[in-house]
């Protein structure tokens, strides 16, 4: 008797334990590589050793694609700063100018090299617009945090206005401002128009999207405004993805 009772205890014992084992085997999640990537790029965006630039070019969206690829660039996103209007969006931006926010690493990048790309990538002079793009939203600012920030953008302002005197540098320095972002569907535009892309990186949401590294550069890729050697380096590591079949990129 003893021992049946034994038996039975033994028995409901291993029982109980095969319950504990199966409810926790329950909670077990095999990692989910998109979501993976996203927390991945939401620790990326609490590193406090990042800074924040504000710049307005002309289109957003093509402003955007401009900082995208550049090293040390971590994530751009598309936004209304400039003026006095609360909660801007697109159909109603009121004063403000369409603009890009660039988080950057000061380690890999300067803001004073992001105010060379600026320089170089719009017409400082031209009054009102930027090329066919006509209207006070595209005017030219750089925003500015801090009073060497300032002093580094006054000064790239002159040396940019000293390359000639036939026309005036309308670029205004704003050291006051608010950036707002603005809505999900202008984020990343140039990728978005790319469906191989989006594809190969997973067909991200909206959010991913704009918290993405990886999406920042590729928005650049898509408009053909990386530097070339970066150009070369993205078209040969998706060359050799699409050789090989791997159906994920993931990093460059």
């Amino acid at each position: 008797m003893a021992s049946a009772q034994s038996n039975v205890r033994h028995g409901n014992c291993l029982l109980l334990l095969m319950l504990v084992v199966a409810q926790r085997a329950l909670c077990i999640r095999i990692p989910n590589q998109i979501s993976d990537s996203a927390r991945h790029q939401q620790i990326i965006h609490h590193q406090p050793s990042l800074r924040t630039a504000v710049f307005a070019l002309g289109s957003f969206w093509r402003s955007e694609a401009v900082f995208g690829c550049l090293k040390g660039v971590v994530r751009t996103t598309v936004g209304y700063a400039g003026g006095s209007k609360n909660n801007p969006v697109y159909r109603s931006l009121g004063d403000h100018a369409e603009s890009v926010q660039v988080e950057y690493d000061p380690r890999l990048i300067s803001f004073r090299q992001l105010l060379d790309v600026f320089w170089s990538s719009h017409d400082s002079r031209q009054v009102f617009g930027q090329g066919p793009d006509v209207g006070n939203q595209y005017r030219s600012i750089i925003f500015t945090n801090g009073t060497e920030e300032t002093r580094l953008a006054a000064l790239s302002k002159e040396r940019e206005q000293a390359r000639s005197k036939v026309s005036i540098v309308t670029t205004q320095i704003q050291s006051h401002w608010t950036f707002y972002p603005a809505e999900p569907e202008h984020q990343k535009f140039e990728l978005k128009q790319n469906q191989f892309l989006l594809q190969l990186i997973g067909n991200l949401s909206e959010e991913e999207l704009e918290a993405s590294s990886l999406a920042t550069t590729l928005n650049g890729y898509a408009a053909e405004l990386c530097p070339p050697e970066i150009q070369k380096h993205i078209d040969a590591k998706i060359n050799d993805i699409v050789k090989r079949g791997w159906p994920m990129l993931r990093d460059i």
